[in-house]
């Protein structure tokens, strides 16, 4: 990463300029970015002001006019291979580490907000204890993805590209004074960089700005919020911190997360469908007859509205109407009382220069993601014109590439924690 070249400035708005510097990382990528932000913008941080769970971002995260939380703009998902054992002087080192990040940025969107979790292949090390978390397997026959076999991965996310360069770069040992201050230890001599990195971006009007990337589409309504084009992460349609909170047992006030990396068919979702079509795949028929949704999703609010009655017409719209949503479907999986046990923090992504998603999810057991995603599948809808990823939600333009499962463990016990 280090040895890429950073590019031309003076070709790309100064947002997607900064964004391409985040997906490059590494050193190049970090020098760049301080010679085009300077280096007094972010407020150090208190690592006592920090909850006990890491995945508690939502009192800090901005909202938006309807009260939808809104996450930082840029992320990187860290992939780390354990190279030491496991003990108490390499978890003292890792949790002496990941203090000084939280000394050298505040806790919020504009500081550094980010999550630790292990995989079951560092679990598995652990002779005779039970792994608690599973690994990930393929969810539906129309995938085949590769699977993350690394040891642990670290969830950045901040609205300053430097912040998450800086953060990485100083957990790894290649900078030393993160936002000006000394880092009492990194992670290296335990971690070492695994593959692949993945990063991404969130923000109106962000996905527009890559056009440049084959596969992304001039048609793009400018204000997209997300590659799709609609907004996501209404809070109708996302868990409550506390649901997806494990409540008891050695990892109690932790959670799992799973991230799947998707390839998106944007010119075929974009130029061959009317936005119409694109609101009945996405959301139900029954948004795109009555205009509910609007051009970008502003007209929902903070609520799909899925709960209230589509979810119950997936069989009835399939026969009589010929296609069923993706938001219709997954809301089959909701708790009885109507409350979604998935917390998302997705974003979308050109890694590789390929347009994408990294599906982040927060959930309190991977079983629960894996039932969200069977609903979401929906291998028993039929009705003529439905297939099995014709007129069937979006499953015709997005492509699973990976997936991995993750325990997050409360924040005293991020650093190595045993089974």
């Amino acid at each position: 990463m280090g040895l890429m070249r950073s590019p031309d400035s003076q070709r790309f708005s100064r947002r997607d300029y900064l964004r391409k510097l985040v997906a490059i990382g590494g050193v190049t990528g970090l020098s760049a970015c301080l010679d085009a932000t300077g280096r007094n913008e972010i407020a150090s941080g208190n690592p006592s002001e920090r909850p006990a769970r890491q995945h508690a971002w939502n009192d800090v995260l901005a909202t938006d006019e309807d009260g939808n939380r809104l996450l930082p703009e840029h992320h990187v998902l860290v992939p780390l291979r354990l190279v030491a054992p496991p003990d108490e002087e390499s978890a003292d080192q890792v949790e002496s580490a990941l203090t000084s990040i939280e000394r050298a940025y505040s806790y919020a969107p504009e500081g550094i907000l980010f999550t630790v979790g292990y995989s079951a292949a560092y679990f598995d090390r652990f002779e005779n204890e039970p792994t608690p978390i599973p690994v990930p397997e393929e969810l539906t026959p129309m995938e085949s993805p590769e699977f993350d076999t690394f040891d642990a991965v670290i969830h950045l996310a901040s609205d300053h590209p430097r912040a998450v360069i800086e953060a990485e770069e100083a957990l790894l040992g290649t900078t030393d004074m993160p936002n000006g201050m000394k880092m009492d230890a990194t992670l290296s001599g335990v971690f070492e960089r695994a593959e692949p990195r993945r990063t991404g971006f969130v923000g109106a009007g962000l996905p527009a700005e890559h056009t440049e990337v084959q596969g992304v589409p001039e048609s793009i309504p400018e204000d997209a919020p997300s590659l799709m084009g609609f907004r996501s992460g209404f809070s109708g349609s996302q868990a409550p911190e506390d649901r997806i909170t494990i409540r008891d047992g050695s990892f109690e006030e932790g959670t799992t997360l799973h991230i799947s990396s998707l390839t998106l068919q944007l010119e075929s979702w974009f130029e061959q469908d009317t936005h119409d079509q694109r609101v009945a795949k996405l959301f139900s028929p029954e948004h795109a007859e009555k205009e509910r949704v609007g051009p970008v999703g502003e007209k929902l609010g903070s609520a799909t509205g899925i709960a209230e009655g589509a979810a119950s017409r997936v069989e009835e719209d399939a026969r009589t109407r010929g296609v069923v949503g993706h938001a219709q479907k997954a809301a089959r999986a909701r708790d009885d009382d109507g409350t979604p046990p998935l917390l998302r923090r997705d974003f979308s992504t050109v890694d590789n220069g390929i347009p994408g998603a990294h599906f982040v999810s927060y959930q309190r057991s991977i079983d629960e993601f894996v039932r969200v995603r069977e609903a979401m599948t929906g291998p028993e809808i039929t009705g003529e014109g439905v297939g099995q990823r014709l007129n069937n939600g979006i499953l015709q333009y997005i492509f699973v590439r990976r997936r991995g499962n993750y325990l997050i463990p409360p924040r005293s016990r991020r650093a190595l924690p045993r089974p």
